[in-house]
């Protein structure tokens, strides 16, 4: 038998020996993998590069044109220039853009939480950009096929309104973020809304949330109520399409959703949410900038332009204190229309009316340039026959209908209104009521005649109110710095000036007689001759041979010097009918150079603007103030003996039932086309002059004091009531020195 041995029983019997596990880290793939692998990592950090320094390039192109952070601390938007009285009332205004920079708290939290649930609910939250609604814009618009779908937070608006244009291309929209994120970067949350609420556009040349609540409210920002302060949060998204002046129900739908989102959002309650929906828009639209006093207005922006440039005036948010004082502009623009509009009456019925249907215009779309402004109680306008019956005229101004009855036209001579109207006829009234449907007018005319008031301090020259005509929406053309007009007898001051610095006296005789110069023979206004008459009484009776005597006497050539000396600039041919006033002056050289009497011969020259500083609070440089010695005091006070004879006991007589220190001097020209009065109180000298454009008769017997002094004395009556015991200088009573009206009245009565 065959025996297995061990060594056998090993070999064939034993279990098989077990190989050690291998690790996985003891692989080595294929030298050809290994190829493959290395080729693969190196493109990806090849791309991984390239996508880097792709990227950093797209942020040097896009972001090497974008404002730095240092310019976005010191940026200023255009701001409005405001225009302040004496009393620190704003009256007017210069802008590009209508825009009142604030701070953050000058927004009202109400205003606040409205814009930021309508607009960026989570602007508190975020850093610029916010993803989600990034994405759900994203998908909105690949789904809808457009691009209805916007996902501008409000620094993404701030930074695309401050530097952007509205061009929707991937350059501005990169351009937009990389803006975004510097803005966010530097700024605190309240900075950023600060910003933009100050720069957002909310329509009608609006601009901020502080113009906004001015222009739509007629109040500041800090006082919006809810309804309020949802209808400006709605408006950036389409000021236009959602203006409350031109699409009303728009609007209201539009602020109705941003009370819905603030309710979503917690930031008022179902109660709260309910009563603003169900309350109306309630716009206050404040009226137009400068149409207080636009005559002023225009005379400032002409100096400020010259002085600092024009767009520093216009976008640099000046502050200016000018010299007006906005309760007597608003006593002269009564005074001016309410006298014109008795002068009309008084002529009778003249008006050519225009017609809209005759010119082949509608008379629901018709606008008449007057419209700007709206109608309010005391105020004239221009308005629109729509409809007549004998005993009633019905129409519109504007949007607002009024109504006229027999009794006002009676004025007319016509009893029945279809005697002189017709439908589609322009007519010229004066709103005197209104209830909450109609408003109540009296007929008035315009037949053109137009009139002009300046009144300044005699002490500083300070213009304190400005009229430059009858209607600043019809014409822009100033009557009282820009109209050069004959000034008939107003001329004769210096005239008699000139007799004074040579001797004369207000007690000395002359004779008022017939006479001839060559072949010039003057006459009288009256026609008449008194014969041996006092200075002062020829003075105070505007006797023309008298003044035409003593400027033959001292040369007339002296008398156009002395004018000159009082600042009338203009040229004046070396002839007698000068010293009658045939030379042409303006308004306010005239009131300027009789300010110099009541100041004791000083003249200073009228200004408009006392300080103007920069929106930081920094003053400009100021206009040294034009002063000079015209004439000596004793002349400057004995020629107010002349003035006041003439408000005492002369041609302007009418002005003592003032009971005030008053004098001045009235003057009408040939043919009465130009009517003046030129006076003052010791404080104030106040200038005024009617006429038509076209130097057409004002009438017989339409002469300065019949026309002129009655809107100079309804003027003065607000002018003087401060000061009710101001005395002129030189003027202490005493019995052997009577005050100086007393010494004309005497002198008058020799």
């Amino acid at each position: 038998m065959n025996l297995i041995t061990p060594s056998d029983w090993d070999r064939d019997s034993a279990p098989p020996r077990r190989r050690p596990r291998r690790r996985d880290t003891d692989f080595q793939p294929p030298r050809g993998h290994r190829k493959i692998a290395g080729s693969l990592a190196l493109a990806f950090l090849v791309f991984v590069a390239a996508a880097a320094g792709c990227l950093t390039g797209l942020t040097l192109v896009y972001s090497v044109d974008l404002p730095q952070v240092d310019e976005l601390e010191h940026y200023q938007p255009n701001a409005t220039t405001q225009l302040y009285d004496v009393h620190g009332r704003i009256f007017g205004s210069f802008a590009l853009e209508r825009r009142v920079v604030v701070n953050y708290d000058d927004f009202a939290p109400i205003l606040r939480q409205a814009v930021i649930s309508t607009e960026d609910r989570d602007f508190e939250s975020h850093w610029g950009i916010n993803l989600f609604r990034v994405a759900g814009a994203a998908w909105h618009d690949i789904f809808s096929k457009g691009r209805a779908q916007g996902a501008s937070t409000l620094t993404m608006q701030l930074a695309r309104n401050l530097f952007l244009s509205n061009e929707r291309t991937a350059t501005r929209k990169l351009q937009e973020v990389f803006l975004t994120l510097q803005i966010e970067h530097t700024f605190t949350k309240e900075q950023i809304f600060t910003l933009y609420g100050n720069q957002i556009y909310l329509g009608s040349g609006v601009y901020g949330f502080e113009a906004g609540a001015q222009y739509y409210f007629s109040k500041h920002a800090s006082n919006l109520t809810l309804p309020e302060a949802a209808l400006l949060a709605g408006l950036p998204k389409g000021p236009s399409e959602f203006s409350p002046i031109n699409n009303p129900e728009r609007a209201f739908r539009r602020r109705n959703v941003v009370i819905d989102s603030m309710l979503e959002d917690g930031k008022i309650t179902a109660a709260q949410a309910e009563a603003a929906r169900s309350s109306p828009l309630d716009l206050h639209i404040e009226p137009p900038p400068n149409s207080v006093a636009p005559w002023f207005v225009e005379e400032v922006r002409r100096d400020l332009e010259r002085r600092f440039g024009p767009e520093q005036v216009h976008s640099a948010g000046l502050k200016v204190y000018t010299t007006m004082d906005l309760d007597l502009q608003n006593a002269a623009n009564a005074a001016v229309l309410n006298g014109l509009a008795g002068y009309e009456r008084r002529r009778g019925w003249h008006a050519n009316l225009l017609n809209v249907l005759a010119g082949g215009l509608n008379l629901d779309t018709f606008k008449h340039p007057d419209w700007t402004t709206p109608p309010e109680p005391e105020t004239y306008t221009h308005a629109l026959v729509t409809g007549l019956l004998p005993y009633q005229v019905t129409g519109r101004i504007g949007d607002r209908q009024f109504i006229l009855t027999a009794e006002d036209w009676a004025w007319t001579g016509f009893r029945t209104a279809d005697q002189f109207l017709k439908p589609g006829d322009i007519i010229y009234v004066k709103v005197t009521g209104e209830d909450p449907t109609m408003l109540h007018a009296t007929l008035e005319q315009d037949t053109g005649v137009e009139g002009s008031l300046l009144a300044m301090d005699n002490a500083t020259g300070d213009v304190l109110a400005l009229v430059g005509g009858r209607d600043f929406n019809l014409s822009q053309f100033d009557r009282a710095t820009q109209a050069e007009r004959q000034t008939g007898s107003s001329f004769k001051p210096y005239v008699y000036t000139t007799a004074v610095e040579d001797g004369a006296t207000p007690e000395e005789t002359i004779v008022d007689q017939p006479v001839s110069f060559g072949n010039y023979v003057p006459h009288n206004y009256d026609g008449k001759f008194k014969g041996r008459i006092s200075l002062l009484e020829a003075f105070a009776d505007s006797r023309n041979i008298p003044a035409l005597e003593l400027a033959a006497r001292v040369g007339i050539r002296k008398v156009i010097a002395t004018a000159h000396r009082f600042g009338i600039t203009t040229n004046m041919p070396a002839y007698l009918p000068v010293a009658l006033g045939s030379a042409e002056v303006t308004l306010e050289q005239q009131v300027d150079a009789y300010s110099v009497f009541p100041n004791d011969g000083i003249r200073v020259a009228p200004r408009l603007v006392k300080r103007v500083v920069t929106a930081d609070g920094n003053p400009l440089p100021e206009d040294a103030p034009d002063i000079s010695e015209v004439v000596s005091q004793k002349t400057a006070r004995t020629m107010m003996v002349f003035f006041r004879g003439v408000t005492s006991e002369g041609t302007a007589a009418k002005a003592a039932a003032l009971n005030h220190p008053l004098g001045g001097k009235t003057g009408t020209t040939n043919d009465f086309t130009d009517a003046w009065f030129i006076g003052f109180s010791p404080s104030i000298t106040c200038g005024v002059w009617v006429g038509f454009d076209d130097r057409q008769s004002l009438g017989d017997k339409q002469s300065g004091a019949a026309v002129a002094l009655p809107l100079w004395t309804d003027f003065m009556k607000t002018a003087i009531a401060p000061t009710p015991n101001e005395t002129f200088p030189g003027d202490t009573p005493s019995p052997k020195h009577p005050p100086l009206q007393q010494t004309a009245s005497l002198a008058i009565h020799r």
